[in-house]
């Protein structure tokens, strides 16, 4: 788990350093591989954009591997995101979030409680 002051590495990162680089593969030539436009790749690697459930699919063939790991970094990505924003709004509400005071029922017996 991230400490929640960093942002989780956006998966257009990943795709370069993880993927692209170590295979010398260029943007325009897995754009073509999968028959997308290059600017959805670059845009990609840019964090201009994330990934789709269509590229994480893709993404998947291609590099034989799960789209559960291209939409968990997106995942990753988008909630350590919104998690930052949402602790600086919390700080400006008086009291916070109220919590329940126990867990809800059905969540004790999925963690094994009841």
């Amino acid at each position: 788990m991230l400490p929640e002051f960093r942002i989780a590495t956006h998966p257009g990162q990943i795709l370069l350093a993880e993927f692209l680089e170590p295979l010398r593969l260029t943007q325009a030539e897995l754009a073509r591989a999968l028959h997308i436009p290059v600017n959805r790749v670059n845009e990609l690697v840019r964090g201009k954009r994330g990934v789709t459930p269509e590229s994480a699919l893709l993404f998947s063939e291609y590099f034989r591997n799960s789209p559960e790991f291209w939409m968990n970094l997106q995942t990753a990505h988008d909630l350590s995101r919104v998690r930052q924003d949402m602790r600086k709004d919390m700080r400006k509400r008086p009291g916070g979030i109220p919590r329940i005071k126990a867990p809800v029922k059905a969540h004790r017996r999925a963690q094994g409680a009841d």
